[in-house]
């Protein structure tokens, strides 16, 4: 008689972590799919409903502009651009909408404010590719003005496009030093404080044991490390220097992928009211212009009079005679000095707040100086995205705070769904997210959160 024998090896901890991952990574995705699923038909009767509404004939008609132009824009997966498409369309302009092909799914394809759409190559891996497909689209479709909406990664690479579209229309963005220098969080700084604005105590790390070195005890505030590269995961960690003990300060510091190649910024950490920006400007002229409270996953819009920090745009803007878009990140201490914490030299999804302004496309096309910077009108309501706000509330744990979530759902509106162009709220968030979360599905690999206002997957070492 003979036994079969089997040997069972055991996993490394590494490779059961590796099953644990991904496991969850599964049961995640796949619960995030059936809760989409659930309030697809509540969805979809809402947008059929608009729809109708909107074929009735007493409904508004569409605007002829007298000087009618073509306008690309970028970035389709992202509310902003969708914003200005819809602004640039409300002022009786044509739109054409670009993405890269990873994108192609882009759910805002689908509004009526888009003539076109078409994917390009993704430029951080095809540059040339890039520019070419850009200026193929520009030829093509006749394009006047090209407005990016750039993605962190994206916005050097048009700016390097630039001299080849402006061949054949005008680029609204930045030249590549500037927006190099813009998007260097430490270059920025060293900028302002050279034009005398107020900006932290900042210090360049190309290496961990800058950080360990440091002598803290002359300092009066903590510091904050932040990649100089746009890292849409580690910008949430706002781990005060120094820790405790040296150990867990060198522990912390060695635990992040600094190097020459990856610098990093340590920044004077000021106490005080965080807020952010957006602001669009033509030779220095500040033509667009609003703020809002922050936070670090920014997804509530409200604007706020703050005449200290448009002075200070207004100042840098006009020392730099920009054109272009731009937003600034704020710290507003307690005594009432405002600090300029960061710079993206591209558009801010505070845009959205410009929801029912008529001017905003004569603030990027007109030529001719406005009397003030627009402003969101009195009657705009604050931003918000109810996907995000429905997920909050799983948080609640107090009546104050049901009573506080309630309020925004009330006092605002969402920064996607319009009566008048409802489609792509539909199709964001049963055909865009649905979509990438299954492309995630199959390969496993996880995600930290959905980010619906930019429309992607937040994953680690995504785009």
């Amino acid at each position: 008689m003979t036994q079969s024998i089997s040997l069972s090896l055991p996993q490394s901890p590494k490779s059961s972590t590796g099953v644990r991952l991904k496991v969850v990574a599964l049961l995640k995705t796949l619960g995030t799919l059936t809760l989409l699923l659930i309030a697809l038909p509540f969805n979809a009767l809402i947008v059929l409903i608009s729809l109708l509404w909107g074929i009735l004939p007493f409904t508004k008609k569409a605007v002829v502009a007298a000087d009618p132009q073509t306008i690309l824009v970028s970035g389709a997966k992202m509310t902003k651009a969708l914003q200005l498409a819809r602004s640039f369309h409300a002022a009786g302009h044509r739109v054409i909408l670009i993405e890269g092909h990873k994108y192609w799914l882009s759910g805002h394809r689908f509004s009526k404010a888009v003539s076109r759409f078409y994917t390009v190559p993704a430029p951080e891996s095809d540059p040339d590719g890039y520019i070419q497909a850009l200026v193929e689209i520009v030829k093509k479709e006749k394009v006047d003005v090209y407005v990016p909406v750039c993605s962190p990664v994206a916005s050097y690479y048009d700016s390097l496009a630039k001299p080849a579209l402006s061949q054949y229309c005008e680029v609204f963005h930045f030249d590549a030093d500037i927006t190099k220098m813009l998007d260097d969080k430490f270059a920025f700084t060293d900028r302002a404080r050279s034009l005398g604005l107020s900006v932290p105590k900042s210090f360049k790390i190309i290496d961990p044991q800058q950080v360990i070195n440091f002598d803290f005890s002359q300092e009066t505030r903590k510091y904050i490390l932040k990649s100089i590269d746009y890292d849409s995961v580690r910008r949430l960690n706002l781990t005060k220097l120094p820790c405790d003990t040296p150990e867990e300060t060198a522990a912390f510091v060695n635990s992040l992928p600094i190097s020459p190649e990856k610098p990093w910024i340590m920044q004077e950490f000021i106490p005080g009211k965080e807020l952010c920006t957006h602001s669009t400007v033509r030779d220095g002229e500040l033509r667009l212009h609003c703020c809002s409270d922050s936070s670090a996953f920014q997804i509530n819009y409200e604007n706020v009079e703050n005449p200290q920090i448009r002075e200070w745009v207004q100042h840098f803007v006009k020392s730099l005679a920009l054109t272009g878009q731009v937003s600034f990140d704020f710290i507003q201490a307690q005594d009432g000095t405002v600090y300029a914490i960061e710079c993206n030299p591209r558009t801010h999804s505070a845009i959205t707040m410009f929801y029912n302004h008529p001017g905003v496309a004569d603030a990027y096309l007109g030529k001719t100086p406005l009397a003030a910077p627009l402003e969101p009108l009195v009657s705009s309501k604050p931003t918000y995205f109810t996907y995000h706000e429905i997920w909050r509330l799983t948080g609640i744990r107090s009546w104050k705070q049901l009573q506080r979530s309630f309020n925004t759902l009330v006092r605002g509106t969402d920064a996607i769904y319009r009566f008048d162009d409802p489609v792509p709220f539909l199709t964001l968030h049963h055909w865009q997210i649905p979509l990438l979360l299954l492309k995630n599905l199959q390969q496993l690999k996880g995600w930290v959160k959905i980010d619906f206002n930019i429309g992607k997957l937040v994953e680690l070492g995504g785009d």
